[in-house]
């Protein structure tokens, strides 16, 4: 959860232009240590409930990256700057309190979230996060290392490894198998670290011949910068409301609300074996709502239920609340201990993808059980298949929406998740049933 957490946060303070080489380095390493602290207390809010906010089911909470479309754009029409970040904070201040709102109506509302429909958004969340999942698999499309056979051997052992534990062992090594795992790439680096050279060559875009070090090495002196401890920051950044900004990030909102729908939906189903209860689905909505205006305080984007979560639960079927909470008391540590945050930040991305592909892989099975809780028929059908086929593929293209106006590219051309779910929900309602389930 350590690098999703920050990734979204790293993309849209690049974008607004907060960076260290512009003199923002002490603001940057004060938001990404908030970013922990916030996800921390979010996720034990959202374990051990607060009156009606708060699903009580094993969920771990954390900055969203569905909100980095929307949030870009929004960052380069306001010219990007302080400016531009101080409004997408002051809009997502606002945006939670809606989504409070939303949740607290979802019940009245749960007659649209059937089994096909929720499965279906699942599926979609899944599929987007596969291509992270190959990309981290390979050390980082990004990287100039990226698919190099360094990068794929560590991610291969350790999946390897999780496969075996997983399913030759019982009990702790068994549960416990993703963990062991990542540990065990860690080793595994630090020993080529110790045998195989840092660098390497490439020839750059520009045709110049460039050194750079290799994505999977550690790179220990992140850990030895770090501080020891450090009180995390109320308000780094002043707020800003705009218009401009509250509007698209309202409708956001109405979109991760049925994102966190699918993934307590997703988690209920891959870990329980159930569907949720209407009290789980409007508690867990209104906690993100809570959480992403609590996260503006310190100048952190969004937080919602994080999708990978749904694919541990359902590959681990650890569902007690109380490792959930210990997760959460972890996250705020790395918020107040710098150190502990940076040891976890060198991470390769080869070691991450190891076990990232499964997992990520598992939501869309979570998906699919969800969908087959009743008997396909050709109506369900219809709906899964239109759902991923025309939605989530126009998510996928954005550039086929190009000519359509901005507000439609915005709301559906950034995410495949939404234009299914969209598209999901419409069909649900205006095909009819099925003859033999009215009588069901």
């Amino acid at each position: 959860m350590f690098v999703g957490n920050l990734t979204p946060l790293i993309v849209i303070l690049g974008i607004c232009g907060i960076t260290a080489d512009a003199g923002f380095a002490e603001l940057r390493v004060s938001l990404l240590q908030n970013a922990m602290l916030v996800a921390g207390i979010v996720t034990l809010i959202q374990v051990v409930t607060i009156g009606p906010v708060g699903a009580k089911l094993p969920i771990v909470m954390g900055t969203s990256s569905g909100f980095i479309g929307v949030m870009s754009s929004i960052a380069n029409s306001m010219g990007g700057g302080v400016l531009a970040y101080g409004a997408i904070l002051g809009a997502g201040f606002i945006g939670g309190f809606f989504e409070v709102l939303l949740g607290s109506f979802l019940k009245p509302l749960r007659k649209y979230f059937p089994p096909v429909v929720t499965g279906t958004v699942v599926m979609s969340i899944g599929l987007s996060l596969l291509s992270v999942g190959i990309n981290s698999f390979g050390g980082g499309n990004k990287n100039a290392d990226f698919g190099s056979l360094e990068n794929l051997f560590v991610a291969t052992v350790v999946l390897v490894i999780i496969l075996v534990l997983k399913h030759a062992t019982k009990g702790f090594t068994s549960v416990s198998s993703i963990l062991i795992g990542i540990i065990c790439g860690y080793v595994l680096v630090a020993i080529m670290g110790a045998v195989l050279p840092h660098t390497f060559t490439y020839t750059n875009a520009a045709g110049e011949t460039v050194e750079a070090t290799k994505s999977w090495v550690l790179n220990w002196t992140a850990v030895q910068n770090a501080s020891w401890f450090a009180i995390p920051k109320l308000m780094p950044v002043k707020w800003v409301f705009d218009v401009r900004a509250i509007l698209p990030l309202m409708i956001m909102f109405i979109v991760t609300s049925v994102e966190t729908v699918g993934d307590i939906s997703g988690i209920t189903e891959g870990g329980l074996g159930r569907e949720a209860t209407d009290r789980e689905l409007s508690g867990g909505v209104m906690c993100d709502g809570i959480g992403s205006s609590f996260a503006a305080l310190f100048g952190v984007l969004p937080n919602t239920s994080f999708s990978q979560n749904v694919g541990l639960v359902a590959l681990n079927k650890v569902v007690n609340l109380f490792c959930i909470g210990i997760g959460g008391c972890f996250l705020i540590l790395c918020g107040l201990f710098p150190k502990l945050s940076a040891l976890l930040s060198i991470m390769p991305q080869s070691v991450l993808g190891g076990a990232a592909v499964m997992m990520f892989a598992s939501i869309i099975v979570s998906g699919i059980q969800l969908i087959t809780k009743e008997p396909m028929t050709a109506r369900s059908v219809s709906i899964v298949a239109v759902s991923l086929g025309v939605g989530y593929a126009l998510g996928a293209t954005s550039g086929i929406l190009a000519h359509l106006p901005y507000l439609v590219q915005l709301i559906f051309g950034e995410s495949g998740i939404v234009s299914a779910c969209v598209i999901s929900i419409i069909l649900n309602i205006v095909i009819p049933q099925d003859a033999e389930m009215k009588n069901v």
